[in-house]
């Protein structure tokens, strides 16, 4: 049997497609889609690929049984907008049979009986969050930076569910077409010869979400403050970002991989928790971790990757935002004995990783720098070191951890087999 994930570059985001079933009976997860620039030259390449490597006759589209979009945030939506869009216009040379769309819309998670008819007014508000007005909010921390990012991708999630129904991709099929979310003792959803268990967005923090939003409508109607910069801040306070990124562990043959999304450490682990995978305060090994939000250390402790061990961990960025973070890496190394049997896979090289993550600092600092001329307290990062901040330092300072790291090549398929082995070429 076949049961591998294909990481594909996917430069500040994510772009996996899981490869499962037989020779006789191959099939396709698509998993996000990258942002800008990343459906063209690799997406739709690499599709194109499988379907040469499918020996399709001319015209016949290529099945794939799930599209899942971890949450709505443009590096991970954009390039699935991009193909529904060319699919939208028939698409020629590369239609897909896609059977469902797995997506949490952040009208899905905000959807409650009362909450619907009081929908318009949060809409109203997030109509004002366009570019300009997201410009004008001072942005002071990575949760603050990913809830704008979701809230402004909010178009882009109506726009899918849109393009969806148009193409008759069945939204949430094993689901009921209902929200996906993790509800203690669910068990798994049988997808052919997979086991796939959500183990988020967790329920409970979900309804605490809709308490909230129920709140804030009702702060809207009595007249109070109902800003761009007020919602933004009442959706930090419930962790927006990570109750919107769908988490799975998919399983075949005694092989298990967990796909993070966005989604914070606290919280998958809470999730594996509620589902029954682990006891609390328990352990788990998988296959393959996809390290969540590209390797961010904002909310990542070394505890979770203590609790969470891997064969391989995937590392989806390309420096920007600061992403994979040397903190995160640093936090690897000490949950793992360096001469334990690992691979960590780097979705770019480690040199033009740094050169991005170098340039973000910068940025940072200019914006600390003008918190400080205005009155901040916070402190000023110092200029960036190379060996105390860049990767190749920490790397060339751990040389059996560096020879662990595989780089992803940018025209050459990087499949991670936990079955049979195939190639694409």
């Amino acid at each position: 049997m076949f049961f591998s994930l294909d990481v594909l570059p996917a430069r500040k985001g994510d772009c996996l497609m899981l490869h499962y079933g037989t020779e006789d009976k191959p099939r396709l997860m698509l998993i996000d889609g990258g942002p800008a620039d990343v459906y063209t030259p690799h997406l739709k390449p690499r599709l194109e690929m499988i379907r040469t490597a499918r020996t399709l006759d001319d015209g016949k589209p290529l099945p794939v049984e799930v599209v899942m979009v971890t949450h709505i945030d443009d590096d991970h939506i954009n390039g699935i907008l991009e193909l529904t869009e060319e699919q939208r216009q028939n698409a020629p040379g590369l239609r897909l049979k896609v059977s469902s769309l797995w997506f949490n819309s952040l009208d899905d998670l905000l959807s409650t009986d009362e909450v619907v008819a009081g929908r318009n007014a949060t809409s109203s508000v997030l109509a004002g969050m366009d570019d300009d007005a997201l410009g004008d909010i001072d942005i002071e921390n990575e949760d603050q930076h990913q809830t704008v990012e979701v809230l402004s991708s909010i178009p882009q999630g109506r726009t899918l569910r849109d393009d969806a129904e148009f193409l008759n991709w069945n939204p949430n099929h094993k689901f009921g077409g209902k929200l996906i979310m993790a509800v203690g003792a669910a068990g798994p959803v049988d997808l052919g010869p997979l086991q796939v268990t959500v183990v988020g967005p967790m329920q409970p923090e979900l309804l605490a979400l809709q308490k909230a939003h129920d709140k804030w409508l009702k702060d809207h109607e009595e007249g109070k403050e109902t800003t761009p910069e007020a919602m933004l801040a009442a959706f930090v306070d419930k962790s927006v970002p990570n109750l919107s990124s769908i988490v799975v562990l998919v399983e075949a043959e005694g092989k298990k991989m967990l796909l993070t999304g966005d989604a914070r450490g606290d919280k998958i682990l809470k999730g594996l928790e509620l589902v029954g995978v682990i006891k609390n305060g328990g352990e788990l090994h998988v296959d393959i971790l996809k390290v969540p939000h590209h390797g961010s250390s904002n909310n990542m402790a070394t505890t979770f990757f203590a609790r969470v061990t891997a064969d391989h961990y995937v590392f989806s960025g390309n420096g920007e935002h600061g992403n994979p973070e040397r903190e995160t890496l640093e936090m690897l190394l000490e949950a793992r004995d360096e001469d334990e049997d690992f691979t960590i896979h780097l979705t770019y090289p480690i040199d033009e990783i740094d050169e991005a993550r170098k340039a973000d600092w910068k940025k940072e600092q200019a914006k600390e720098q003008k918190r400080k001329e205005r009155g901040s307290d916070k402190p000023v990062r110092p200029n960036w070191s190379p060996a105390k901040n860049g990767l190749v330092a920490f790397f060339k300072a751990h040389p059996k951890f560096e020879g662990k790291v595989v780089v992803v090549e940018d025209e050459t398929p990087h499949l991670i087999h936990l079955g049979d082995e195939f190639e694409l070429e």
